[in-house]
């Protein structure tokens, strides 16, 4: 795939005696389109319908020649291109096959011009019912859609063919949800981030069968936040997140209304969730576990933000807050933008941070959300890029592992700096929003008031060999927790309802996203030392290195229900659906 303002390279070897030839470069649009010749300067690339020579007067002695297409316009339309390049004699006619020097050289591409627009998911706050409830109503799907111009998906969604509504609620807010399963197979839905009561929860106990529709109902008990929602069915939710079902949980509360924050939906406050795929050219999404690379965790070769393919955000110049969510499988991003500038952080997983806190690159894995705000206030009528710059930080998530493991932990863009997004910003905004200097006040959890420490070792089980026969089984058990496989009937930790517990996450593999249901945690110390700034506060997911050991207290406030189970889990979904994931109970 290539967006405009990129560049494609092709190779032609020319084939014949001494002299100069002229090389063509020609494009058709598939399946149908005109067949236009490429001309080229310095700033963009155009298509003329008259012959014209890409480059003139070049060596054709069986020489292999590089040419760099530069800049692909913005004005080319969207779809699926053939490229040929030939090389003639000098003045020859290109029609005339006789006079090739070189074999037709054929590459496809699909063109992605950068005009695709930032989809931004539905807004919902619920219809109020007379039980003061405000209600929710969410049909899971399946539907098509298209990521590939020209071609058509299978996918799975939630009021749409792809992802989900955003649902957003205030602190103390009561929801009654209604969610029906149209899939023709079962799953749930997991409230990621959300304090609600177990049974509620929407864990792999809490399953929908097809046709059937389930009704949690709960009160928002939190402080605003950025959450999500997913499915959880053990041994498919990898399958189901892939397909497309995930939406945005959005909490508000009095605290964040006070703030000069921006706080128009999909305008200057907008959701970010960034997910990668693998599409087939005829556009099939596919999601086999056939190797071990993919039970590594399932990665894919094209960038999605909010479901479409490396889009642009259309915006004034002002200040705007992105609500990033890391909703791929297994995908660790390092955020940051084209121009190396300063952005400010001002929440995480659970809330907003105490202060901003300023930086260039931010490091997200699966399941992790943050705030930040971008100041575009200077940049009227300017052009930046977000990026990953996964290269920087790549070689650290796979430090220590073993050496034959390195590389199935990684994929190429994972050796990359690539673009996740675009925004285009235009005239000057007026939306008033500002940078605050204080932002909330934390309940700091102190250790001294821990009742109990419990450690959690992060490990792989047996069958790791490279011989190891792949199947689509739910039981495949390579990964651990203390040395265990999760077991739908077996309640690994009990709780007692009010205690302050610290968590030891010890990682003796490859880097490993923790995930805690039921509460927010805050981080004491990496390897003994503070948490960076950023996670100063509320967390449900903490990205465990390699070899590192990761403490965190958290207080078990409101439900006890010994009947019903929250997880504990790697959010790497392979590596959960395989087996890293535990059980426990809240008990009075």
């Amino acid at each position: 795939m290539k967006k405009a303002g990129e560049a494609l390279e092709l190779n032609l070897e020319t084939q014949g005696d001494e002299g100069l030839a002229d090389i063509y470069l020609a494009v058709k649009k598939l399946p149908d389109g005109p067949f236009s010749f490429i001309s080229s300067d310095s700033s963009a690339t155009q298509f003329t319908t008259e012959p014209h020579p890409y480059a003139t007067g070049i060596t054709n002695k069986n020489t292999n020649h590089r040419f760099e297409i530069p800049k692909l316009s913005r004005d080319i339309p969207a779809g699926k291109y053939a490229f040929y390049a030939v090389a003639v004699p000098v003045g020859a006619n290109v029609f005339n096959q006789d006079a090739w020097l070189s074999p037709l050289a054929i590459k496809e591409i699909f063109f992605v011009n950068n005009n695709n627009t930032l989809p931004v998911p539905p807004l919902l706050t619920g219809t109020l019912n007379d039980a003061g409830q405000k209600v929710f109503e969410l049909n899971l799907q399946r539907g098509q859609k298209s990521f590939l111009p020209g071609t058509s998906t299978e996918t799975f969604g939630i009021n749409g063919d792809y992802l989900g509504p955003t649902i957003r609620l205030s602190k103390g807010d009561k929801a009654l949800f209604k969610v029906t399963n149209h899939l023709g197979e079962r799953t749930t839905i997991h409230w990621h981030g959300a304090h609600v009561p177990a049974a509620m929860d929407g864990g792999p106990h809490q399953v929908i069968e097809a046709g059937e529709t389930w009704q949690p109902s709960f009160e928002i008990m939190q402080p605003a936040a950025t959450l999500w929602y997913h499915p959880h069915l053990h041994g498919k939710t990898g399958e189901h997140v892939y397909k497309g079902l995930a939406g945005f949980f959005i909490v508000d509360d009095e605290v964040s209304d006070s703030l000069p924050l921006p706080k128009t939906y999909g305008v200057d406050d907008i959701p970010i969730v960034i997910q990668d795929r693998n599409i087939d050219p005829d556009g099939t999404m596919n999601y086999t576990i056939n190797n071990m690379e993919n039970m590594m965790g399932f990665r894919g070769a094209y960038i999605l933000v909010n479901g479409a393919v490396t889009p642009t955000l259309e915006t004034k110049a002002q200040m705007i807050r992105l609500r990033l969510l890391n909703g791929s499988n297994a995908r660790i991003y390092n955020f940051g933008f084209s121009d190396n500038r300063t952005f400010y952080q001002i929440a995480t997983d659970g809330g907003l941070l105490q202060t901003p806190v300023p930086m260039n690159r931010l490091r997200l894995a699966p399941g992790e959300r943050a705030e930040i705000l971008l100041d575009l206030r200077q940049d009227i009528n300017n052009y930046l890029i977000l990026k990953s710059y996964s290269e920087e930080t790549t070689p650290s998530l796979m430090r220590d592992s073993m050496m034959s493991r390195g590389r199935m932990m990684s994929d190429d863009l994972d050796m990359q700096t690539f673009d996740v997004m675009y925004i285009r910003i235009g005239e000057i905004g007026d939306n008033g929003a500002s940078l605050p200097s204080q932002l909330t006040s934390i309940d700091w959890l102190q250790s001294a008031t821990a009742v109990r420490t419990r450690t959690f070792v992060l490990g792989m089980g047996m069958g790791m060999g490279m011989g190891r026969r792949f199947s689509q089984s739910t039981e495949r058990h390579m990964f651990t927790i203390n040395g265990q496989s999760f077991d739908m009937n077996r309640i690994d930790e009990t709780v007692r309802l009010g205690d302050t517990e610290i968590w030891v996450i010890r990682n003796q593999s490859m880097a490993h996203p923790f995930h805690m249901h039921d509460v927010q945690f805050q981080i004491l110390d990496r390897n003994g030392a503070p948490p960076s700034a950023s996670e100063k506060g509320w967390k449900d997911t903490v990205l465990v290195m390699p070899n590192e050991t990761v403490r965190v207290i958290a207080r078990f406030d409101d439900f006890a229900d010994p009947d019903h189970a929250y997880m504990y889990h790697c959010h790497i979904l392979e590596h959960e659906d395989d087996g890293m994931m535990g059980q426990f109970i809240v008990v009075p």
